[in-house]
Order: structure tokens, then C-alpha cells, then sequence
């Protein structure tokens, strides 16, 4: 037990702080992903957390394939039926975890970008923004140098939404141009002086 440090007690609860991240996660993961979010208490260290994935696996409480780890009815049964016997420290903390990971999973199939060599030379970047529902903008653009392009598709991910209200702030500017107005001569001081001179003056 003095391998334990933090609120996890045994590999009895780290097996289960596994099933519930993967309970909670909306698609696969790979062994870095469930590392990582698996790492909320001291009491998970590397290989304690690798040889309780592989149990887990071998038990069929989790599928593995192509990499990616998956829970199955079997373990969904177990965590549901189990998950109060984790400390709610470690549950709270793993929660939020995965939520910011969902949602890193959910915006990267919203905002894509794909920089390709064009036979002629230079790049084609495409960038791509969609809803839930449906394609919202799609630019395809000219780039002569790869690392040009791979500096847009960085700006791109990470402030996509941001680009397309500009884009969209540009495209409803009015363009057409106004009339000039010629500036007025500024008086001499010859007619300054006259005209200060008629002030005042009545008609004969």
C-alpha cells in the first residue's frame, strides 16, 4: 500500500478511475490521452496506471483497436455500478479533465486545415469551419512557402472563429466609393478685408 500516495488507495481504484474516464469520453483514446487524464491524483503513477489499462483490457472491460482504447458494456456496467467507491475529490477532478479533452475532441472536427504541394509549385491551404449541422466556410488558398502555410494553418485552429466573423465583417463592408468633395480655397486677405469692410453697410 505505500506505493500509494494520494487519495487513490489500490489498483482496485485506479482500474475504476480509469473506467470512468472512458465512460465520460465522447470517442476512443490512446494510451497518452488515458495517461494524461488518468494522472488527476498522486496516487496514480505510470506503471501502475500502464499495467492496470493492459487488466483492463485482457478482462474485456475495455476494447483495444488500432491503438485507441474503447469501454464496453462490460465495463460500463461495472463503473456505473461502482463509481461512488472513487474519492469525489478524484471524480470531481477527473471530470473536469475530461470535459476540456471533449472539447479539444469537438472542435478539432469543426476547425480543420490541409496544407498540400500543388504540382506547379507552391501549396494549396485549405481551411475549414462547420457546425453541428453543416459546412459554415471553406477557403482554399495560394501559398508559395510550407512554413507560411503551416504558420496560417496554426492561426486558423486556434482562432478560427475569430477569422471567420472577420471574413465575414470584411464581406459586408461597403466598398463603393464616395463622391470627393473638392476642398474650398481659403479667402485672400484682400477679400477677408473687404468682406469685413461691408459689414454692417447699407445700401445707398
Amino acid at each position: 500500500m505505500g506505493e500509494f500516495a494520494g487519495f487513490i488507495q489500490d489498483k482496485l481504484e485506479v482500474k475504476l478511475l480509469i473506467l470512468y474516464i472512458a465512460d465520460r469520453l465522447i470517442e476512443p483514446a490512446g494510451f497518452d490521452a488515458f495517461q494524461e487524464l488518468s494522472m488527476v491524483d498522486k496516487g496514480v503513477d505510470y506503471f501502475v496506471f500502464a499495467e492496470c489499462l493492459a487488466d483492463l483490457v485482457r478482462t474485456e472491460h475495455l476494447s483495444l483497436h488500432q491503438d485507441r482504447y474503447a469501454i464496453t458494456q462490460k465495463g460500463q456496467d461495472n463503473i456505473r455500478a461502482c463509481e461512488s467507491t472513487l474519492p469525489y475529490t478524484v471524480r470531481r477532478q477527473a471530470d473536469k479533465e475530461v470535459d476540456l479533452y471533449n472539447h479539444k475532441l469537438r472542435r478539432s472536427t469543426l476547425v480543420t486545415s490541409d496544407l498540400k504541394p500543388r504540382s506547379g509549385g507552391g501549396y494549396t491551404l485549405t481551411l475549414s469551419l462547420s457546425d453541428e449541422l453543416d459546412s459554415v466556410m471553406r477557403l482554399d488558398l495560394l501559398v508559395t512557402q510550407e512554413r507560411t502555410g503551416r504558420r496560417l494553418q496554426r492561426n486558423f485552429q486556434q482562432h478560427a472563429e475569430r477569422i471567420y466573423t472577420r471574413v465575414l465583417e470584411a464581406l459586408h463592408e461597403d466598398y463603393r466609393e464616395q463622391p470627393k468633395q473638392t476642398p474650398q480655397e481659403p479667402p485672400s486677405p484682400a477679400q477677408s478685408a473687404e468682406e469685413q469692410g461691408n459689414k454692417g453697410t447699407l445700401p445707398e
